[in-house]
């Protein structure tokens, strides 16, 4: 598995394009691999999501079971003139450092969904975004477990967690088609490994759906001591 840091040039026409729609932006993606067997495995399977920094820099992450190869990339929607292009690391070595105990601070795009039924045919069901606050962190915290994790407490009780970048998106797969509706969330915190084995699942084939649209890439960070 590789971990890959893209950096984007949101000056460029090609860049706001991608930006604007998480089918596009999937499709460039997916362009760096020239077999599928090369972006998804059994166990593994090419995620990414995109990340706004403070200094308002725009990330692409992407995590895929080969290296990608991102030249259209960087002429499309990067820095050809520059050094930065893109940067691909191996993520075994984090994998296999993984133990039950140990505390990361992570970030999660995800799409908080429920299962209901239709309200003009009760007799299917489909996906309904949760909107709120309370709803989206529950959502994460009812499928931690699952995933070989809890998310951690503050010492006040309160879980080390917020939710940010709140969003419905909505965007055409493809022309002619229905439009996509999708809710999305953004969560920063701590969690604590509790299955390792599980917990690198996560890692490798996200957590939720819309995985195709950006959502579902778990990544983490050294957590601050005292959380």
């Amino acid at each position: 598995m590789y971990l890959t840091r893209f950096l984007v040039n949101t000056a460029r026409q090609g860049a706001r394009r991608l930006l604007a729609s998480p089918q596009a932006m999937h499709a460039a993606v997916l362009s760096g691999f020239p077999r599928p067997e090369d972006h998804t495995r059994d166990g593994a399977r090419t995620l990414w999501r995109v990340d706004t920094g403070r200094d308002r820099q725009v990330v692409l992450y992407v995590v895929s079971p080969t290296a990608p190869e991102l030249t259209h990339l960087v002429e499309q929607a990067g820095w050809p003139r520059s050094s930065e292009g893109w940067e691909t690391r191996s993520y075994e070595r984090l994998l296999n450092s993984l133990d039950k105990g140990q505390r990361w601070a992570f970030r999660l795009t995800a799409n908080p969904t429920r299962t209901g039924r239709r309200r003009v045919d009760a007799s299917t069901t489909q996906r309904f975004g949760h909107v709120t606050p309370v709803q989206q962190v529950e959502w994460l915290t009812s499928r931690a477990e699952r995933n070989g994790f809890t998310v951690a407490r503050q010492t006040d009780g309160e879980l080390n967690l917020v939710t940010y970048d709140r969003q419905v998106r909505r965007f055409m797969r493809n022309r002619g088609e229905k439009q996509v509706t999708l809710v999305m969330a953004t969560y920063d915190g701590v969690l604590e490994v509790e299955d390792p084995e599980l917990f690198r699942g996560a890692l490798t084939r996200g957590i939720g759906h819309a995985r195709a649209y950006g959502c579902g890439l778990l990544t983490l960070a050294p957590a601050q001591i005292n959380q």
